[in-house]
C-alpha cells in the first residue's frame, strides 16, 4: 500500500466522523498538496523520518499551523495503516519536537491573542454601551459569556432558555466537539431580552448576510484604537477570575469549555459545574 492509498483508506474509514464536508475536503486538500508530491507513491511502511521532514521543512516556518496539521495527519495515516512496525516517523513527542520545535515555539509566541487587561474592562464596557447596533450587542454578549466569537455569531434562539438562564451550544458548533452549557448572568439575560425580534433564527443576524462577519468586530476595535482581539476577552475573563475571585480553577476552566486534568480524571469528573458557575 502506498501512502496515497493509505490516505484514501483512512479517509473512507473516518468518513462518518468528519465534523463537516468542508473539513473533510480541507484535510484531503492539505494531504494532496503537501504530502502526496513527496511521499504519495512511497510504500507507507517505507516512510521514514527524513521523508516526513522533506514534507514539513519547506512549510514549517512560513505556514507553521498548516505544517502542524499535516504532521498530525501523516502520523494518523501511518498509525492507521501500519499496525506492527517501528515507531511512527511522524510522531512529535520525543522525536520531531527536537528537530522542529524551535520554529513552533516562535510561532506560538506570535500567535497569542492580545487580551484587554481586566482593569481596563469597565472603561471599555462603557464605550460599548454607547452603540446599540447588533454588532456591538454581539460583542457585549461575547464578553458576558466568555465564549468564542464563532459560537456567539452562530447562536440561535432555540438554544437559549431565558427562564432557566442557560444557553446550550450544541457539540456541532463547539471547538471541543462537546456540548457546552453557558450560565447566563442577569446582564446577559437583559441583553437578550432587549434585542429586536426578527424572523431570523439567529440571535445576532447580519444585515446583508446570514451572519455577522468576524471582521466587523476587528473593525470596531480598530476604530477604538485598540490592539486587543475579541478572542482575547476570554483571557481577560480567565485572568480576572483567577486573580479577583475565589473560584477553583476547574470552575473557571469549565466556564471556558476547557477540559481539565488527564483522561482518567475526566472519566470520573463528567459534570460541568453549571450551578457553581
Amino acid at each position: 500500500m502506498t501512502f496515497d492509498e493509505a490516505v484514501a483508506a483512512y479517509y473512507e474509514a473516518q468518513r462518518a466522523g468528519w465534523r463537516s464536508v468542508r473539513n473533510a475536503k480541507g484535510w484531503l486538500t492539505a494531504m494532496s498538496t503537501y504530502a502526496s508530491p513527496i511521499i504519495g507513491r512511497v510504500p507507507v511502511t517505507a516512510v521514514d523520518t527524513d521523508l516526513v521532514l522533506r514534507v514539513l521543512r519547506p512549510i514549517w516556518e512560513s505556514k507553521t499551523q498548516t505544517a502542524t496539521r499535516v504532521r498530525r495527519s501523516i502520523e494518523q495515516v501511518i498509525n492507521f495503516a501500519v499496525h506492527d512496525g517501528p515507531p511512527n516517523p511522524a510522531r512529535w513527542k520525543g522525536h520531531l519536537e527536537h528537530k522542529l520545535s524551535g520554529r513552533l515555539i516562535k510561532m506560538k509566541g506570535v500567535a497569542h491573542m492580545e487580551a484587554l487587561p481586566y482593569a481596563d474592562m469597565p472603561a471599555f464596557w462603557a464605550r460599548l454601551q454607547v452603540e446599540d447596533r447588533i454588532g456591538y450587542q454581539a460583542m457585549r454578549f461575547v464578553i458576558l459569556t466568555a465564549t468564542r466569537t464563532k459560537e456567539v455569531l452562530g447562536a440561535r434562539w432555540d438554544e437559549i432558555d431565558l427562564p432557566g438562564k442557560v444557553w446550550v451550544i450544541p457539540k456541532e458548533r463547539t471547538k471541543s466537539h462537546r456540548e457546552h452549557r453557558v450560565a447566563l448572568s442577569d446582564a446577559a439575560v437583559e441583553l437578550l431580552k432587549a434585542l429586536p425580534k426578527s424572523e431570523s433564527r439567529l440571535v445576532f443576524p447580519g444585515e446583508r448576510a446570514a451572519t455577522i462577519s468576524h471582521n466587523l468586530f476587528l473593525k470596531y476595535l480598530n476604530g477604538m484604537d485598540l490592539t486587543c482581539t475579541v478572542h482575547g476577552f476570554r483571557s481577560t475573563f480567565s485572568t480576572w477570575a483567577a486573580e479577583r475571585t475565589s473560584f477553583p480553577r476547574e470552575v473557571i476552566e469549565a466556564a471556558l469549555a476547557h477540559a481539565v486534568g488527564d483522561a482518567t480524571e475526566r472519566a470520573y469528573q463528567r459534570g460541568d459545574v453549571l450551578e457553581r458557575r
